[in-house]
């Protein structure tokens, strides 16, 4: 496949029975054959995302001694801000060129819960940067759950198996900012190839090049949405879940041709987890001869610290 599907989630959402199955079908192959989609048909509006962008701009341009007392230290990044060049791919050690924030979840009704979730990070200098952020994570996280009914119906489960796994799920809002590359860059991208940790990843910002997919063939191709879509992958969690039904695919942020190391690039993915507890072993009926099992059993917890270590965010 050399070709981003689209779809569009006013089919599930619409009442009618054969739009509704014609997008689980849609959805199903394009994660099965390339673990991509764009999506419209999302519950974010131009109000919101124009608010939002406005303010992370406006957050990242802040100095970087204002940026840095948001990044708190022992909590492995998961809330506020981290500084440039931190984080790396799993089997990399030169950082990403990139500086991002991490909103977390909004626990209302489970207090337990909430005290095992770090809190998230207020800035004072730009309030209607946390105001967006949280209407964005909301809207993102509705968004995810119809995906996540339709997955569920493509897998042969109860269409509404992942509620309870993401309610008050660890999910993150990531708005990721890439600054201006000032010399040539030694052994580093804006970030590099790598797989995500979580069951889906819903994208903002892949308007244009720079993202590229790792088809099965092993090409590279740009993975670029209208306006109007998000761009929508399978996660590490969800294709152990699957057996690999559903692939997680390889993806990368190149560097910009040498004409536009001027500039920034932004982008916004939410990263869809499920509460720590959610077993991720494989679904028998995912499993045959032609599919042995692949992956050993493991909780959303234990894999997420597995791989919090590999990123360099956290230590053993």
């Amino acid at each position: 496949m050399n070709k981003i599907p689209s779809v569009d989630l006013k089919l599930f959402t619409s009442g009618n029975p054969e739009d509704k199955a014609r997008f689980v079908r849609e959805i199903g192959e394009a994660f099965e054959n390339i673990g991509f989609v764009a999506l419209s048909g999302h519950f974010l509006s131009d109000e919101l995302v124009e608010r939002l962008y406005d303010s992370v701009k406006r957050f990242f341009a802040l100095p970087e001694e204002v940026k840095k007392k948001y990044e708190i230290p022992g909590i492995a990044g998961q809330r506020g801000y981290t500084s440039f060049g931190k984080e790396h791919a799993k089997g990399r050690t030169a950082g990403d060129l990139k500086e991002f924030w991490h909103f977390g979840q909004y626990v209302e009704d489970d207090p337990e819960l909430a005290a095992t979730y770090p809190e998230n990070v207020t800035v004072t200098e730009v309030p209607e940067f946390n105001e967006a952020g949280r209407e964005t994570y909301q809207m993102l996280e509705k968004t995810a759950q119809y995906v996540l009914r339709a997955l569920a119906l493509r897998l042969s489960l109860e269409e509404h198996y992942f509620d309870n796994y993401i309610h008050n799920g660890n999910s993150i809002l990531r708005p990721i900012h890439y600054p201006p590359i000032e010399s040539e860059p030694k052994d580093a991208v804006r970030a590099a190839a790598h797989g995500d940790i979580n069951l889906i990843t819903l994208l903002m910002g892949a308007h244009g090049k720079g993202l590229q997919v790792q088809n099965h063939e092993g090409a590279w191709i740009d993975a670029i949405a209208r306006p109007d879509q998000l761009m929508i992958n399978v996660g590490d969690m969800l294709s152990r879940l699957s057996n690999n039904r559903l692939k997680s695919t390889i993806h990368r942020v190149v560097n910009p041709p040498r004409e536009l190391w001027g500039t920034s690039r932004y982008s916004i993915p939410f990263f869809m987890h499920p509460i720590s507890e959610m077993p991720l072993n494989c679904l028998e009926h995912c499993i045959d001869e032609d599919n042995p099992r692949l992956f050993e059993d493991i909780t959303a917890g234990a894999y997420l610290q597995e791989r919090l270590v590999e990123l360099g965010l956290t230590k053993k």
